[in-house]
Protein backbone atom coordinates (compact mmCIF):
# COMPACT_ATOMS: atom_id res chain seq x y z
CA UNK A 1 0.00 0.00 0.00
CA UNK A 2 0.91 3.73 -0.54
CA UNK A 3 2.92 5.32 2.21
CA UNK A 4 0.83 7.14 4.25
CA UNK A 5 -2.56 5.36 2.55
CA UNK A 6 -3.13 2.21 4.67
CA UNK A 7 -5.61 -0.84 3.79
CA UNK A 8 -7.72 0.07 6.30
CA UNK A 9 -8.47 3.65 5.47
CA UNK A 10 -9.27 2.22 1.33
CA UNK A 11 -11.38 -0.46 2.97
CA UNK A 12 -13.03 2.12 5.00
CA UNK A 13 -13.71 4.24 1.72
CA UNK A 14 -15.30 1.32 -0.07
CA UNK A 15 -17.54 0.39 2.97
CA UNK A 16 -18.73 4.00 2.62
CA UNK A 17 -19.02 4.82 -1.26
CA UNK A 18 -19.26 1.37 -2.60
CA UNK A 19 -16.19 2.53 -5.70
CA UNK A 20 -13.85 -0.10 -6.64
CA UNK A 21 -10.47 -0.87 -4.55
CA UNK A 22 -7.87 0.83 -7.28
CA UNK A 23 -10.65 3.88 -7.34
CA UNK A 24 -10.94 4.87 -3.36
CA UNK A 25 -6.87 4.09 -2.99
CA UNK A 26 -6.29 6.65 -5.91
CA UNK A 27 -8.87 8.55 -4.20
CA UNK A 28 -7.31 8.79 -0.92
CA UNK A 29 -3.91 9.73 -2.74
CA UNK A 30 -5.45 12.82 -4.32
CA UNK A 31 -6.74 13.64 -0.83
CA UNK A 32 -4.19 13.16 1.57
CA UNK A 33 -6.16 10.31 2.97
CA UNK A 34 -8.76 12.68 3.75
CA UNK A 35 -12.00 10.41 4.06
CA UNK A 36 -14.29 12.91 3.25
CA UNK A 37 -12.68 14.53 0.71
CA UNK A 38 -11.97 11.38 -1.05
CA UNK A 39 -15.66 10.94 -0.69
CA UNK A 40 -16.61 13.91 -2.45
CA UNK A 41 -13.59 12.99 -5.15
CA UNK A 42 -15.20 9.59 -5.89
CA UNK A 43 -18.66 11.44 -6.63
CA UNK A 44 -17.42 13.87 -8.53
CA UNK A 45 -16.11 11.13 -11.12
CA UNK A 46 -19.11 9.45 -10.96
CA UNK A 47 -17.11 6.68 -8.90
CA UNK A 48 -19.22 6.30 -5.89
CA UNK A 49 -22.35 3.64 -5.83
CA UNK A 50 -23.63 4.90 -2.25
CA UNK A 51 -22.05 8.34 -1.03
CA UNK A 52 -24.70 9.57 0.23
CA UNK A 53 -25.07 6.68 3.09
CA UNK A 54 -24.35 7.90 6.82
CA UNK A 55 -21.16 6.21 8.38
CA UNK A 56 -21.39 2.93 9.50
CA UNK A 57 -23.57 2.71 12.45
CA UNK A 58 -21.58 0.58 15.19
CA UNK A 59 -22.38 1.48 18.74
CA UNK A 60 -24.41 -0.43 21.22
CA UNK A 61 -26.67 0.58 23.87
CA UNK A 62 -30.31 2.06 23.78
CA UNK A 63 -32.30 5.49 22.59
CA UNK A 64 -34.67 6.45 25.28
CA UNK A 65 -37.60 8.71 24.46
CA UNK A 66 -40.18 10.08 27.24
CA UNK A 67 -42.57 12.40 27.12
CA UNK A 68 -45.48 14.31 29.61
CA UNK A 69 -47.83 16.91 27.69
CA UNK A 70 -45.91 19.68 26.34
CA UNK A 71 -42.50 18.30 27.03
CA UNK A 72 -40.73 15.52 25.72
CA UNK A 73 -36.78 13.87 26.10
CA UNK A 74 -34.76 11.61 24.16
CA UNK A 75 -31.63 10.51 25.17
CA UNK A 76 -29.05 8.34 23.78
CA UNK A 77 -26.51 5.57 26.45
CA UNK A 78 -24.24 3.83 24.67
CA UNK A 79 -22.19 0.29 25.57
CA UNK A 80 -19.69 -2.02 24.13
CA UNK A 81 -22.07 -4.49 23.28
CA UNK A 82 -25.57 -5.26 22.55
CA UNK A 83 -25.81 -7.82 25.27
CA UNK A 84 -25.45 -4.92 27.87
CA UNK A 85 -28.95 -3.68 26.13
CA UNK A 86 -30.49 -6.40 27.34
CA UNK A 87 -28.96 -5.95 30.96
CA UNK A 88 -32.11 -4.71 33.28
CA UNK A 89 -30.31 -2.59 35.29
CA UNK A 90 -28.98 -0.64 32.12
CA UNK A 91 -32.23 -0.79 31.10
CA UNK A 92 -33.37 1.29 34.23
CA UNK A 93 -30.46 3.47 33.97
CA UNK A 94 -31.43 4.92 30.21
CA UNK A 95 -34.88 5.09 31.88
CA UNK A 96 -33.76 7.20 34.63
CA UNK A 97 -31.35 8.86 32.98
CA UNK A 98 -34.27 9.96 30.07
CA UNK A 99 -36.78 11.21 33.25
CA UNK A 100 -34.25 13.08 34.54
CA UNK A 101 -33.66 14.98 31.04
CA UNK A 102 -37.66 15.30 30.82
CA UNK A 103 -37.10 16.78 34.35
CA UNK A 104 -34.49 19.17 33.26
CA UNK A 105 -35.51 19.96 29.73
CA UNK A 106 -31.86 20.23 28.72
CA UNK A 107 -29.78 19.34 25.41
CA UNK A 108 -26.77 19.62 27.39
CA UNK A 109 -24.84 16.33 28.36
CA UNK A 110 -22.62 17.63 30.91
CA UNK A 111 -25.83 19.33 32.99
CA UNK A 112 -27.23 15.94 32.18
CA UNK A 113 -24.44 14.27 33.82
CA UNK A 114 -24.59 16.31 37.11
CA UNK A 115 -28.57 15.94 37.34
CA UNK A 116 -29.67 13.95 40.51
CA UNK A 117 -31.96 10.62 40.27
CA UNK A 118 -34.15 9.40 42.87
CA UNK A 119 -31.58 7.38 44.87
CA UNK A 120 -29.49 10.61 45.30
CA UNK A 121 -26.97 9.63 42.84
CA UNK A 122 -25.81 11.93 39.90
CA UNK A 123 -26.41 10.56 36.37
CA UNK A 124 -22.56 10.62 35.66
CA UNK A 125 -22.10 8.94 39.00
CA UNK A 126 -24.65 6.51 38.51
CA UNK A 127 -23.14 5.64 35.19
CA UNK A 128 -19.71 5.40 37.03
CA UNK A 129 -21.08 2.98 39.32
CA UNK A 130 -22.99 0.57 36.52
CA UNK A 131 -19.45 0.13 34.35
CA UNK A 132 -17.83 -1.06 37.70
CA UNK A 133 -20.18 -3.72 38.15
CA UNK A 134 -20.92 -4.72 34.38
CA UNK A 135 -17.21 -4.34 33.35
CA UNK A 136 -18.02 -2.50 30.10
CA UNK A 137 -17.32 0.83 29.20
CA UNK A 138 -20.30 3.19 28.88
CA UNK A 139 -21.77 6.93 28.04
CA UNK A 140 -23.86 9.11 27.52
CA UNK A 141 -23.76 10.52 24.21
CA UNK A 142 -26.82 12.89 23.53
CA UNK A 143 -30.12 14.21 24.84
CA UNK A 144 -32.20 16.44 22.98
CA UNK A 145 -35.88 18.42 24.73
CA UNK A 146 -38.31 19.53 23.13
CA UNK A 147 -41.46 22.05 24.21
CA UNK A 148 -44.49 23.77 23.43
CA UNK A 149 -46.43 26.31 24.96
CA UNK A 150 -49.49 24.54 23.59
CA UNK A 151 -50.22 21.46 21.86
CA UNK A 152 -48.07 18.78 22.46
CA UNK A 153 -44.98 16.88 22.04
CA UNK A 154 -44.89 13.16 20.81
CA UNK A 155 -42.80 10.56 20.98
CA UNK A 156 -42.01 7.17 19.12
CA UNK A 157 -39.56 4.51 19.59
CA UNK A 158 -38.77 2.15 15.93
CA UNK A 159 -38.52 -1.59 17.40
CA UNK A 160 -38.95 -0.73 20.99
CA UNK A 161 -36.94 -3.31 23.18
CA UNK A 162 -38.33 -2.26 26.18
CA UNK A 163 -41.43 0.39 27.06
CA UNK A 164 -40.16 3.11 25.48
CA UNK A 165 -36.16 2.34 24.49
CA UNK A 166 -35.19 1.00 21.02
CA UNK A 167 -32.74 1.44 18.61
CA UNK A 168 -34.53 5.14 17.35
CA UNK A 169 -35.84 7.10 18.97
CA UNK A 170 -37.92 10.15 17.56
CA UNK A 171 -39.79 13.73 19.40
CA UNK A 172 -41.95 15.96 17.25
CA UNK A 173 -43.13 19.25 18.80
CA UNK A 174 -46.36 20.15 17.91
CA UNK A 175 -47.92 23.69 18.67
CA UNK A 176 -51.37 23.39 18.19
CA UNK A 177 -54.80 24.62 19.95
CA UNK A 178 -56.62 21.78 19.16
CA UNK A 179 -57.73 18.81 20.86
CA UNK A 180 -54.89 16.93 23.02
CA UNK A 181 -55.80 13.49 21.01
CA UNK A 182 -56.30 14.57 17.72
CA UNK A 183 -52.50 16.03 17.91
CA UNK A 184 -51.64 13.48 19.22
CA UNK A 185 -52.61 11.28 16.72
CA UNK A 186 -51.39 12.93 14.01
CA UNK A 187 -47.62 13.32 15.92
CA UNK A 188 -47.48 9.61 15.75
CA UNK A 189 -48.00 9.20 12.30
CA UNK A 190 -45.05 12.18 11.34
CA UNK A 191 -42.99 10.58 14.11
CA UNK A 192 -43.38 7.24 12.42
CA UNK A 193 -42.28 9.55 9.21
CA UNK A 194 -39.07 10.87 10.90
CA UNK A 195 -38.59 7.97 12.19
CA UNK A 196 -38.30 6.12 8.82
CA UNK A 197 -37.25 9.17 6.35
CA UNK A 198 -34.70 10.36 8.73
CA UNK A 199 -34.92 14.18 7.88
CA UNK A 200 -32.08 16.52 8.90
CA UNK A 201 -33.59 19.72 9.25
CA UNK A 202 -36.77 21.27 9.89
CA UNK A 203 -37.16 23.78 6.49
CA UNK A 204 -34.56 25.03 3.79
CA UNK A 205 -33.73 27.83 6.82
CA UNK A 206 -32.32 25.32 9.01
CA UNK A 207 -29.98 22.99 6.52
CA UNK A 208 -26.09 23.19 7.53
CA UNK A 209 -24.69 25.74 5.25
CA UNK A 210 -21.53 24.23 5.18
CA UNK A 211 -23.30 20.53 4.01
CA UNK A 212 -25.52 22.90 0.91
CA UNK A 213 -22.06 24.37 -0.09
CA UNK A 214 -20.65 20.69 -0.18
CA UNK A 215 -23.59 19.46 -1.89
CA UNK A 216 -23.63 22.35 -4.44
CA UNK A 217 -20.03 22.16 -5.13
CA UNK A 218 -20.26 18.47 -5.91
CA UNK A 219 -23.16 18.69 -7.68
CA UNK A 220 -21.64 21.46 -10.15
CA UNK A 221 -18.28 19.90 -10.57
CA UNK A 222 -20.24 16.88 -12.01
CA UNK A 223 -22.33 18.69 -14.10
CA UNK A 224 -18.82 20.36 -15.27
CA UNK A 225 -17.65 17.55 -16.34
CA UNK A 226 -20.12 16.72 -18.40
CA UNK A 227 -18.88 19.43 -20.64
CA UNK A 228 -22.16 21.81 -19.92
CA UNK A 229 -21.66 25.49 -20.50
CA UNK A 230 -21.90 27.38 -17.00
CA UNK A 231 -25.54 29.26 -17.16
CA UNK A 232 -26.69 25.36 -17.90
CA UNK A 233 -24.45 23.77 -15.07
CA UNK A 234 -26.35 26.79 -12.44
CA UNK A 235 -29.75 25.96 -13.84
CA UNK A 236 -28.48 22.10 -13.45
CA UNK A 237 -27.91 22.42 -9.95
CA UNK A 238 -30.27 24.56 -8.40
CA UNK A 239 -33.02 21.66 -9.82
CA UNK A 240 -30.74 18.95 -8.05
CA UNK A 241 -30.38 21.15 -5.01
CA UNK A 242 -34.39 21.57 -5.03
CA UNK A 243 -34.39 17.35 -5.05
CA UNK A 244 -32.01 17.06 -2.05
CA UNK A 245 -34.45 19.46 0.15
CA UNK A 246 -37.25 17.32 -0.46
CA UNK A 247 -34.61 14.38 0.39
CA UNK A 248 -33.57 16.19 4.26
CA UNK A 249 -35.58 18.89 5.06
CA UNK A 250 -38.82 17.84 6.92
CA UNK A 251 -41.77 19.88 5.65
CA UNK A 252 -40.13 19.22 2.13
CA UNK A 253 -40.26 15.43 2.10
CA UNK A 254 -43.18 13.23 0.83
CA UNK A 255 -45.13 11.74 3.65
CA UNK A 256 -43.87 8.27 3.51
CA UNK A 257 -47.39 6.63 4.57
CA UNK A 258 -49.28 7.78 1.15
CA UNK A 259 -46.87 8.24 -1.15
CA UNK A 260 -47.46 11.53 -2.65
CA UNK A 261 -48.13 14.28 -0.22
CA UNK A 262 -45.79 16.83 1.10
CA UNK A 263 -45.25 17.43 4.86
CA UNK A 264 -46.01 21.07 4.85
CA UNK A 265 -49.55 20.22 2.66
CA UNK A 266 -49.99 17.56 5.31
CA UNK A 267 -49.44 20.59 8.25
CA UNK A 268 -52.18 22.04 6.35
CA UNK A 269 -54.63 19.91 5.71
CA UNK A 270 -54.69 18.25 9.56
CA UNK A 271 -55.28 22.34 10.35
CA UNK A 272 -58.17 22.93 8.68
CA UNK A 273 -59.23 19.64 9.78
CA UNK A 274 -59.28 20.33 13.30
CA UNK A 275 -60.21 23.68 12.91
CA UNK A 276 -56.88 25.57 14.76
CA UNK A 277 -53.16 25.88 13.26
CA UNK A 278 -51.23 23.61 13.50
CA UNK A 279 -47.30 24.09 13.86
CA UNK A 280 -44.08 21.84 13.54
CA UNK A 281 -41.70 23.48 15.78
CA UNK A 282 -38.95 21.38 15.99
CA UNK A 283 -38.25 17.12 16.29
CA UNK A 284 -35.26 15.38 16.93
CA UNK A 285 -34.20 11.54 15.76
CA UNK A 286 -31.82 9.86 17.51
CA UNK A 287 -30.90 6.46 15.45
CA UNK A 288 -28.35 4.15 17.85
CA UNK A 289 -24.50 4.96 17.26
CA UNK A 290 -25.00 7.30 14.80
CA UNK A 291 -21.77 8.54 13.04
CA UNK A 292 -20.24 6.11 15.57
CA UNK A 293 -17.31 3.70 13.91
CA UNK A 294 -16.81 0.58 16.30
CA UNK A 295 -13.34 -0.58 16.43
CA UNK A 296 -12.83 -3.83 14.70
CA UNK A 297 -10.19 -6.00 15.69
CA UNK A 298 -8.09 -8.71 13.58
CA UNK A 299 -7.97 -11.64 16.14
CA UNK A 300 -5.63 -13.60 14.53
CA UNK A 301 -3.03 -11.04 13.74
CA UNK A 302 -3.77 -9.76 17.69
CA UNK A 303 -2.70 -13.47 18.82
CA UNK A 304 -0.12 -13.62 16.39
CA UNK A 305 1.43 -10.72 17.60
CA UNK A 306 1.06 -11.85 21.53
CA UNK A 307 2.40 -14.65 20.40
CA UNK A 308 5.51 -13.11 18.91
CA UNK A 309 5.79 -10.92 21.98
Amino acid sequence: MTAGISATQVRDLREKTGAGMLDCKKALEQNGGDIEAAVDWLRKKGLSAAAKKAGRVAAEGLVGVVVSGTKGTVVELNAETDFVARNEQFQQLVQQTADAALALGTNDVEALKNAALANGKTVGDSITALVATIGENMALRRVASASVTQGVVVGYTHNAVVGSLGKIGVLVALESAAPADKLQAFGKKLAMHVAAAAPQALNIQDVDSSALMREKDVLADQARASGKAEDIIAKMVEGRIRKYYEEVVLLEQVFVMDGETKISKLVEQQAKELGAPVKITSFARFLLGEGIEKETKDFAAEVAQQLAS
